[in-house]
């Protein structure tokens, strides 16, 4: 979807204008292979429809003899272990062998590795001098290495691995080489989970298979590792340069960052609010009929839930178009809602908490070094700059 730098273009406005949940035809439903998609841009309908797992489905469907209810329906065995397309109780099973991994005394355990990380590419920024890209010197390697020590990526592969997820999420390359990408990178997956059922380390991969052994399969393995890199890689490097980018036009918000780790963690949170870097979550499938908003879903019928447009819902907080970490802690829906909650926000919102604090650390005079509208996005799942020419 497109926007008008931090806020949502002047068509979705026009749209949510016919109400919160509206139906969509044209290009959007030919891309769902359907007659017809909604669109849903209200905070209390997305929020429904993506904390309705009894009735909405995230599973794709792949022929129309495939019943609607996903109970019974093998996942397709290309897509094991993605999680954001199962259902329960496939998807309560690996939710609950995952979520230990992301408690607030591991990720605590990690920080010091990400201080670490972070430091590193400061180091590398200051030494390129002024004017110098974040995005490129320190927003895109953070946010690649952080997840790569969570899940334990030797050191050495990093760089390589990294540019493979990129290349697999660029959509202004080709189909042809983008699956060539894929290829290697689930072939480097292979032999990593290979490496970690012989001698598995203390990292993500590691634990999964010392605490789960045979309950959880290579490929169950290489989809879970498959979902949180692809989702949190360009995820957390995008919401870094986007989120200076906004820090910098909002100086009141940069202070709250040094006030208390309380405060710190307000400004992030309304960050993700306000930017709402993913604007969209995976498409939703009713299974049944079943009304929203007032609206009849029929059976069969999908749904797009724009996060930006519901976190930018009046319903959900006063001026919504303000960056105000002042405000009342809010529920807002960027790290999605329901059985598919993103099971990595906690490690992303470390990441940027202290990636944020660590930049304005070392350069108090930070600035941009190009008017802000001369800032370019990337053509990607994740709305980030591509590049971010600052000074200091």
């Amino acid at each position: 979807m497109r926007r008008t730098l931090y806020d949502p273009h002047e068509d979705m406005f026009a749209l949510r204008a016919h109400g919160p949940l509206i139906r969509i035809e044209g290009n959007a439903s030919d891309q769902m292979s359907t007659d017809y998609v909604w669109q849903a841009m209200g905070y209390d309908v997305v929020r429904e429809i993506l904390g309705d797992h009894e009735n909405f489905t995230t599973r794709l469907r792949l022929t129309e003899a495939q019943p609607l209810s996903g109970e019974g329906v093998p996942v397709p065995p290309e897509l094991a272990g993605q999680i954001s397309i199962y259902d329960p109780p496939e998807h309560t099973r690996l939710r609950r062998m995952l979520t230990p991994e992301f408690t607030v005394r591991r990720i605590r355990r990690l920080e010091p590795a990400i201080e670490g990380i972070i430091e590193e590419h400061l180091d590398a920024m200051e030494a390129a001098g002024p004017p110098a890209d974040l995005q490129v010197l320190f927003a895109d390697p953070v946010g690649g290495e952080a997840l790569c020590e969570l899940l334990g990526v030797p050191r050495d592969d990093r760089s390589e691995f990294i540019r493979r997820v990129r290349q697999n999420v660029d959509l202004s390359r080709g189909y042809k080489a983008r699956a060539a990408d894929s290829a290697a990178f689930n072939r480097y997956l292979n032999a990593l989970i290979t490496r970690q059922r012989k001698a598995p380390d203390e990292g993500f991969l590691g634990t999964l298979v010392r605490e789960h052994g045979e309950r959880i399969s290579d490929e169950e393995l290489r989809g879970v590792c498959t979902a949180l890199i692809l989702g949190g890689v360009e995820s957390v490097a995008g919401m870094i340069g986007f989120g200076v980018l906004a820090l910098l036009d909002h100086p009141d918000q940069r202070r709250l960052l040094f006030a208390s780790r309380e405060e710190a963690d307000r400004v992030v949170n309304e960050l993700l609010r306000f930017l709402s870097a993913v604007q969209q979550p995976t498409p939703r499938m009713a299974v049944r009929d079943v009304v929203v908003g007032g609206q009849l879903i029929r059976a069969g019928e999908y749904v797009l839930c724009s996060i930006l447009m519901a976190n930018r819902d009046e319903g959900l907080t006063p001026d919504p178009h303000l960056l105000d970490a002042n405000r009342e802690q809010l529920p807002h829906v960027g790290f999605g809602h329901g059985i598919h909650h993103c099971v990595g926000a906690a490690v992303a919102r470390a990441v940027l908490r202290i990636a944020y604090q660590a930049l304005w650390r070392r350069f108090p005079g930070l600035s941009l070094a190009v008017p802000a509208e001369e800032v370019e996005f990337r053509n990607a799942f994740i709305d980030s700059p591509d590049r971010l020419p600052v000074t200091w």
